[in-house]
């Protein structure tokens, strides 16, 4: 193999000294040769892309839509995303000046925040939060608050967000992400009304990525984009709500001025979308309610055995209102190292989490079990975890 010139070894960009590799996937990589493990750890549904939405996709190839599409997406799909905003989300967008269909959520996060950042610009994040923001932001030169909300029940407080806001003169945006990635928290309208009154009165951005929105249980979701539909950033996607996570189809709907600028990055980082995928999707955003309806109603029942599971073993996991995960505290015997107790629970059970600490400052303590795992792995689960816990192997000595 050829080596690299010694004088081109210290010539790549420094910013990628500031980024760490994902803690969830190294994380889940360290442990995933165990034997028998029974892996709560990836944000991945184990149900199947529904048949009418792979039907679309084969329409499609046979159609021969192999070709490039418009960059911003689709007309379809851009007019199946706009529906479906307005049905469950009460937002009105237009779909050919407002919608751009990215390549998942992920390139959507990146290319807000390469279309918003200057270096020194800050963002809020509320800790525990998706790995994801902070590491881009960074490599885009960008400045990091982190704001742990693990006092104030895992949900960004209009007290502390004023002070931060107060206390901050390069605040460019604010990160939302309800319901949240890893603690299953969320928002109710009257607490999305306190945070817009505060950020309206700061003239700032709010990223809402609302991936997780269909996947509400006990409340129906509300978008902080009917409050501040001017200074709202929208994402979402097709991977949680119609288990479409390798088709990698994602959306940003904002305002007119801030999508045509996004169109320029966007352009160049990916061109378009895959035409078949885009045809899936559109399938799944015009056709697809049943579709969430019975996904929701299936994880529902799983939240509802896993949490009870753990409680009635001793453990005080968070009740999560909405997305696939379970936030767990570690034994007070180990005094906050989430890690350690991640690795204990992965060697001694056979059961895999991703420890808390992978989602910032908030996450400390914590562990993060997904449920978007078959009923018969969540049920072995906890009699794995019980009995270790009847063994006595999570006593830390």
């Amino acid at each position: 193999m050829p080596e690299l010139l010694p004088q081109l070894e210290d010539s790549y960009n420094q910013r990628l000294d500031l980024v760490k590799a994902s803690k969830i996937r190294s994380f889940d990589n360290q442990i995933s040769d165990i034997e028998g493990l029974i892996k709560l750890t990836i944000g991945e549904p184990d149900f199947d892309t529904p048949d009418h939405i792979k039907e679309a996709a084969v329409k499609a190839l046979n159609q021969n839509q192999t070709h490039y599409t418009a960059q911003a997406g689709t007309a379809a799909l851009q007019e199946a995303i706009a529906g479906y905003l307005k049905r469950h989300h009460h937002l009105d967008y237009s779909a050919h000046s407002e919608i751009v269909v990215t390549v998942g959520a992920t390139e959507a996060i990146y290319a807000i925040l390469e279309t918003l950042i200057n270096p020194g610009d800050q963002f809020v994040i509320p800790t525990p939060a998706f790995a994801l923001y902070e590491p881009i932001i960074n490599l885009l030169g960008g400045e990091v608050i982190d704001v742990d909300t693990s006092e104030t029940d895992f949900k960004l407080s209009p007290t502390v967000l004023e002070k931060v806001l107060s206390d901050n003169s390069r605040v460019k945006g604010v990160f939302l992400s309800y319901p949240n990635n890893p603690s299953g928290s969320t928002l109710s309208e009257d607490e999305i009304h306190a945070l817009a009154k505060v950020i309206k009165k700061h003239h700032t951005f709010v990223i809402s990525d609302e991936i997780y929105s269909d996947l509400t249980y006990d409340k129906k979701p509300y978008s902080i984009a009917r409050d501040l539909p001017k200074q709202t950033i929208y994402i979402s996607g097709v991977s949680k709500s119609y288990a479409m996570t390798g088709w990698r189809i994602g959306f940003v709907a904002a305002p007119a001025d801030f999508i045509q600028r996004l169109r320029k990055v966007h352009a160049f980082m990916v061109t378009c979308p895959s035409a078949i995928d885009q045809a899936a999707a559109a399938e799944a955003f015009k056709n697809g309610d049943e579709d969430i309806s019975q996904m929701r109603m299936e994880y529902r029942e799983r939240r509802n055995v896993l949490y009870q599971g753990l409680t009635s073993m001793g453990m005080r996991p968070l009740y999560p209102e909405g997305a696939f995960y379970l936030f767990v505290p570690a034994p007070e015997s180990f005094q906050n190292d989430d890690e350690l107790f991640a690795l204990r629970l992965a060697r001694m059970a056979k059961v895999g989490v991703i420890p808390g600490s992978a989602f910032g400052n908030g996450g400390k303590g914590y562990v993060r079990l997904s449920y978007a795992a078959s009923m018969t792995d969540i049920k072995e689960a906890l009699r794995r975890i019980k009995t270790a816990i009847n063994d006595g192997v999570f006593v830390n000595d």
